[in-house]
């Protein structure tokens, strides 16, 4: 039946060992001094290869910038939302693809420059003394380092090493993609600057640059990139509002190589400086080109009209038939011209109409100031939509968001809808206008009736020629306003500080963050593979670990053995391993007084598995009752495995085993040691039945009759984990020691002493701690926990093999 004291567990403490687990972790500290080696290592050779990494910038503003064409307060693109989205506008324009394709097809950056650094190749744009003009219809080789050696001042080498016999082409006209075969071998081949290169996989031509330097015998290497990848790659380009004005950007670039990133912030400005005046620009051009159009035809109408006058002034006295027409003219004229004009805001109302109706694109579009039309409604409405439609456009290369262009069309189509009823408003007030003016213009035409015949046919000539010259007039004035307005136009787009090298400007490699990154992994690495082996760690380390598990007390600390064989105390009895095993000596002693016990003491020692040192103990603590001259006999009786024999260099042919089953008596099995006071009982022979013997009555005799003649009789049984035969000894026994060896014994096996203990199955039962070693302290014995304090106590052991070698230097001065 169990007992409640069988589940030792419930007298566990679980209180996490906070001090025991920091002074574990210390004890790796080895681990940490190499892992912090290892890791400053790296550090210091990613610092030293790493390429420098720079930081650029250049700061630009966006203006509104009017443009009288229309009036002095509408801007010639208008902007719809405002100034901060013309902003959000250029942000986006700055990161999209088509305009990234556009600066890198200038600057032709996908043509690398590279030279030999002292760990790596290295970007040399800006530092070559030369630079290579390729045929974009013709294939270039593809990813792969293109060698230059200047052999003298005229003429470069060409390497190549071909590892595969098929290598990939690019041509840049189109980007396209094609591969071609090879020879598996070094292609080398020298040629002059500036002359035509045309291989099957190479076409260019290699010009120095204005000031090259000297350049014989170096070497450098040309690659050519891939360009939508290198097109990606500064897509990440940054671009920020700055604090100082909703309406100032900050462009930055980083990189490895200053004039690089100088070269592609300042083209990248220009080029969207350039878009977007030539965007600006795009009603001017729209109002020169249908201004150059109608002049034209003006100018045949115009000549017609005057030939036709010259023809029929020939043989006729002008003088007398302009005589007395002149105010009728001079008025007629006037109407004319003010019917010509609404004329022409209902002609260019209707074709507005007519192409809102019929087209989508609306980027063509006059000006409606061509026609006369001051209305800011329409004005500001035709704007809108040659904006819209020019940036829709744009974004047809940049956007591939359905819903985006959704709703920008939506937007168009509101602004059409409106522009749609301003026109029609526009053209009922046109139609009164001209109704008026027709009136008026019957009532004149009914004077010019009174008139002779060829005086009316005079006036019908020069009114045609007069309106036709007028109308002429005009437009060539609009063409010049239109022509000046263009050229004062400026880009909204403004520099206030160009990028520059100026210096510095270095923002990496981070060799701070680098050696801090180190310490970091230096330390944590090592803590969690510590940590990881702590936790796992089911081993007994400390008298602490012990305490946690049973009640049982420690009855003493046995340090590590520095000894070859077991017999520590009597080769080195000043050590502070002999004194550990006085102290053990003292205890027991106390233990026996305590129970009253007279004549001969009965000691059993034990442990939970083999390997944990009972016969090491057994031996020395039998080692210190024998110093004291007290008569000590150790009797082996762990009968499966025998060895306590072998450290006194006696013979096991014959011992306890002898007695119990009767061929030897007690004196016959009892062997002299070398120490004095100290005797021997081997097992002897293995015998088939170990236990059973031990559960005999010869055993009671034999312990009987060793009471008889010595003061101490220690037991070195086997272990209680394994076998039984240390439980069936124990009713002989005065006192047991149950040895615990450090980082040998698992905590879960003092379950089995507790459930022993408990039970009363054992009793007077005590621990000793074996082969501990703290890694924190110096010594054993008086020399564990005192540490340097225990110098002069006792003999210093030696640790390992610069210990040894100065205990001999000290012994021989």
């Amino acid at each position: 039946m169990l007992d409640t004291k069988d589940f030792s567990f419930f007298e566990n403490n679980n209180n996490f060992d906070f001090k025991g687990f920091l002074l574990k972790i210390l004890s790796y500290w080895k681990w940490f001094i190499v892992s912090l080696i290892i890791t400053f290592t790296i550090a210091y050779q990613i610092n030293i290869r790493k390429e420098k990494i720079y930081g650029m910038e250049s700061l630009i503003v966006i203006k509104d910038e009017n443009n009288a064409l229309f009036s002095s307060s509408t801007n010639l693109v208008f902007n719809w939302g405002g100034t901060s989205d013309k902003v959000q506008a250029v942000i986006t324009t700055l990161k999209s693809r088509l305009h990234n394709e556009a600066v890198v097809q200038n600057l032709n950056f996908y043509i690398k420059y590279l030279k030999t650094g002292e760990y790596n190749l290295q970007d040399a744009y800006g530092e070559v003394p030369f630079y290579v003009v390729i045929d974009k219809t013709k294939p270039q080789l593809s990813g792969r380092l293109i060698k230059v050696r200047f052999i003298n001042d005229t003429e470069y080498k060409i390497t190549i090493m071909f590892d595969t016999e098929s290598v990939g082409l690019t041509k840049y006209s189109d980007n396209s993609f094609s591969n071609t075969t090879v020879a598996l071998q070094k292609f080398e081949k020298n040629y002059q600057i500036g002359e035509e290169v045309n291989l099957p996989f190479l076409h260019w031509k290699l010009e120095l640059n204005e000031n090259p330097g000297f350049y014989k015998d170096a070497e450098y290497f040309v690659q050519f990139d891939d360009f939508n990848g290198t097109v990606a790659s500064y897509r990440g380009l940054g671009v920020d509002i700055d604090t100082k004005g909703a309406s100032i950007l900050r462009l930055t670039m980083q990189g490895a190589n200053k004039a690089r990133m100088v070269d592609y912030l300042n083209a990248t400005v220009e080029i969207l400086r350039k878009n977007q005046l030539d965007s600006k620009n795009q009603f001017a051009n729209n109002t020169i080109r249908f201004i150059d159009s109608t002049i034209v035809a003006m100018g045949r109408q115009l000549a017609e009209n005057e030939d036709e006058l010259k023809s029929f002034r020939k043989d006729k006295n002008i003088f007398n038939l302009e005589n007395g027409g002149e105010m009728i003219n001079e008025k007629i004229s006037a109407f004319d011209l003010e019917k010509e004009a609404i004329k022409r805001k209902m002609s260019y109302y209707n074709s507005l109409e007519s192409y809102l109706n019929k087209s989508d694109d609306y980027s063509r579009l006059p000006a409606p100031s061509v026609a006369g039309i001051e209305d800011p409604n329409i004005v500001v409405n035709v704007a809108k939509l040659i904006s819209f439609s020019t940036e829709r456009s744009e974004m047809a290369y940049s956007v591939k968001n359905d819903k985006l262009f959704q709703e920008f069309d939506n937007q168009m189509e509101a602004v059409k809808r409106v522009l749609v009823e301003n026109i029609k408003s526009a053209k009922v007030s046109l139609g009164g206008d001209l109704q008026q003016v027709n009136t008026r213009l019957n009532s004149a035409e009914a004077n010019i009736r009174t008139l002779p015949e060829d005086q009316q046919d005079l006036l019908k000539i020069t009114r045609k020629y007069d309106l036709n010259e007028n109308i002429y007039k005009t437009f060539l004035e609009k063409r010049s306003q239109a022509d000046i307005i263009k050229a004062s136009n400026l880009s909204d787009i403004q520099f206030i500080d160009p990028a520059k090298d100026i210096g510095g400007g270095l923002i990496g490699p981070k060799t701070s963050v680098n050696y801090v990154m180190a310490l970091f992994l230096g330390m944590l690495i090592p803590l969690l593979i510590a940590f990881t082996i702590t936790i796992l760690d089911n081993s007994i380390h400390t008298i602490e670990d012990i305490q946690a598990l049973t009640q049982i007390p420690v009855l003493g600390i046995v340090g590590k053995k520095t000894t070859l064989n077991n017999l520590a105390v009597f080769e080195k009895p000043k050590s502070a391993l002999a004194e550990s095993f006085r102290a053990i000596r003292s205890s027991l002693q106390f233990m026996y007084k305590k129970q009253n016990i007279a004549g001969a003491k009965t000691l059993m020692i034990t442990s939970s598995i083999s390997g944990e040192g009972k016969t090491f103990c057994s031996i020395n603590i039998a080692t210190v009752f024998a110093l004291s001259e007290k008569k000590t006999v150790i009797v082996g009786l762990d009968l499966r495995k025998p060895k306590i024999f072998e450290d006194f260099n006696i013979e096991n042919t014959y011992g306890v085993v002898n007695f119990l089953i009767g061929q030897k008596t007690v004196d016959q099995i009892i062997q002299k040691t070398h120490i004095s006071y100290l005797d021997v009982i081997p097992s002897g022979p293995v015998p088939p039945n170990p236990a059973e013997l031990i559960l005999g009555d010869s055993m009671k005799v034999l312990l009987d009759e060793l009471k008889a003649k010595y003061d101490y009789i220690i037991l070195d049984t086997p272990p209680v984990g394994l076998v039984s035969d240390a439980l069936e000894l124990a009713p002989y026994c005065d006192v047991t020691l149950y040895i615990v060896r450090q980082n040998v014994t698992k905590k879960g096996m003092l379950s089995i002493v507790n459930t022993k203990h408990k039970r009363g199955e054992l009793h007077h039962i005590s621990m000793v701690l074996n082969g501990f070693e703290n890694k924190t302290k110096y010594g054993y014995g008086y020399g564990y926990g005192y540490g340097d304090y225990s110098a002069g106590y006792h003999e210093e052991e030696p640790k390992g093999f610069f210990g040894e070698l100065k205990s001999k230097i000290l012994k021989k001065k």
